[in-house]
């Protein structure tokens, strides 16, 4: 149950700000939190959140007139000790545990327990119990680090910050690698401690989840501290307009032509692989957005893989512009016919991390750019990934800076970026927003809308309801590896939310398919 705020906060940050290499990144952002609430703390990527934990945290160091108080009195000499020395623990989104080490070792990191010149396993292992025992944790203290799932790891970090008497506790992101039924059990957690008068700063770009925990939310742009919102008035309306400056009623505004069945740009027929997807055949349209929804596991991906054929398949024929794809063996065949993917994993299977955003966005075009002698034209590479960060609004400072330094946002955009540059007919869209905040959303929609416009035909494969409902023309129902029916176009039955999980999940309405 929420504790009303007393009169003075557990925490306050005044006029905090940071300025790296001339660029003020933070400006006179202020915080409030009191014991016995979940605050949320949310905003773009890139509008400070980060650098604002990171200076509570004492791993940066304010610019001169900030101030950090603790019960209403100021600290000085602010630094990583004084933040563990005040009861101020950060859980990053990135475990920052030893997986070597025993889950008591891990605990008492930095403050290990000796016995004369040795560690006093034993007595850390019984000096946790306790604090594994209150937070329900099913394994022992004893156990390596490295054989627990990351809920459990991430359990260890939560207990590791009780037991070193944490009094106020950031948590950034921490559902991201987390399964439904995890996720569920991090919640009950949290809510347990905020009834045990701790102070929670809970930073996330998901929605469900503000609503689900916060007491009250607070919101940064581009470095300044726009407001708060009290529960009982938080509404996704005022909370996209406070991050990102504008309205919800233009977040999915379809802008491109109506959809028209004359020209097909994509006609796919048949295509299995014998395991998951069984026969699926569709057609898509040049200026078409068209939808793939289903449930997990429907076989949505292994669809776009089998058409891309990143994937062998069992049977199916690909025709893009009214010409049979022959060969399609690989991806190489089906970009040359003009099909390009974006997968749903873009850190793994696509993007270079370790690579510069411009050898990112230029990578396909190195045959096309080499010079005789195979010599890459390093200035027409320069000029292409100029192009594509000023058209796609990547935000970053050069294409010289690695693109594993960038928002999962602006990730996204390099990427499609790279994919833009092939000039496709047709784009395969996999989850293109998933793991990016409101404004790269946005963005990112507004790409959408534009390919489509110059008649790009786009298939759009997402988990997210209102963004399928919101952006496609036409959508296709996939349930246990068969497109079983079609709203939209012009089949006449209307694209809702609960047709969609209707049919998805086996339902009785009926809806054209073709």
């Amino acid at each position: 149950m929420y504790l009303e705020p007393t009169a003075v906060p557990l925490l306050e940050m005044r006029d905090i700000s940071k300025t790296f290499n001339g660029l003020r990144v933070l400006k006179n952002v202020g915080l409030k939190v009191y014991p016995g609430e979940i605050h949320a703390l949310m905003g773009e990527n890139g509008a400070g959140k980060s650098t604002l934990m990171k200076i509570l945290s004492g791993a940066y160091q304010a610019d001169d007139g900030g101030e950090i108080r603790i019960n209403g009195q100021p600290v000085a000499h602010y630094h990583p000790g004084t933040a563990k020395d005040l009861g101020i623990a950060v859980i990053y989104q990135e475990l920052s545990l030893c997986p070597n080490l025993s889950v008591a070792e891990n605990i008492y990191l930095g403050r290990e327990l000796r016995r004369g010149w040795t560690i006093d396993r034993k007595g850390m292992e019984g000096g946790c119990l306790e604090v594994l025992t209150r937070l329900g944790a099913e394994f022992k203290p004893s156990a390596r680090v490295g054989t627990l799932s990351i809920a459990e790891r991430q359990l260890v970090e939560i207990a590791r910050a009780l037991h070193a008497e944490a009094k106020i506790l950031v948590m950034d992101e921490p559902t991201t690698p987390l399964s439904s039924r995890e996720t569920d059990r991090l919640f009950a957690l949290i809510k347990q401690l905020r009834g045990q008068g701790l102070a929670i700063i809970y930073i996330s770009h998901r929605m469900a989840e503000i609503y689900e925990l916060s007491d009250r939310v607070s919101v940064l742009r581009d470095g300044e501290y726009v407001g708060e919102l009290a529960r009982d008035v938080l509404s996704a309306e005022m909370l996209v307009k406070m991050m990102v400056g504008r309205d919800l009623s233009g977040f999915y505004k379809k802008e491109h032509a109506a959809y028209d069945p004359g020209a097909v740009v994509m006609r796919v027929r048949d295509m299995a692989d014998g395991k998951r997807v069984k026969p699926c055949s569709f057609e898509l349209h040049a200026g078409e957005v068209l939808g793939i929804a289903g449930l997990v596991g429907a076989g949505r991906t292994e669809l776009a893989r089998l058409i891309f054929a990143a994937d062998p398949r069992t049977g199916g024929t690909l025709e893009v512009v009214g010409k049979p794809v022959t060969p399609l063996r690989n991806p190489t065949d089906a970009i040359r016919a003009g099909v390009v993917y974006l997968t749903e994993d873009r850190k793994a299977q696509g993007l270079f991390l370790d690579m510069s955003v411009a050898d990112n966005i230029n990578i396909c075009a190195c045959v096309p750019d080499a010079r005789a002698g195979g010599v890459l034209d390093r200035r027409q590479g320069a000029r292409r990934a100029t192009g594509a960060i000023e058209s796609l609004s990547i935000r970053v400072a050069s294409g010289k800076v690695n693109v594993g330094a960038l928002s999962g946002g602006n990730q996204q955009k390099v990427l499609l970026a790279r994919l833009l540059e092939i000039k496709p007919h047709v784009l395969i869209l996999d989850e293109p927003t998933r793991g990016v905040d409101i404004g790269s959303k946005s963005e990112i929609y507004r790409i959408i809308n534009q390919l489509a416009q110059a008649g790009v035909g786009i298939v759009v494969i997402s988990s997210e309801l209102p963004e399928i409902i919101g952006t496609c023309d036409r959508v296709l129902i996939m349930r246990e590896g068969q497109l079983v029916a079609q709203l939209g176009g012009a089949c006449g039955h209307e694209i809702s939310q609960e047709a969609i999980i209707d049919l998805a999940t086996g339902g009785e309405q009926v809806a054209a398919h073709g």
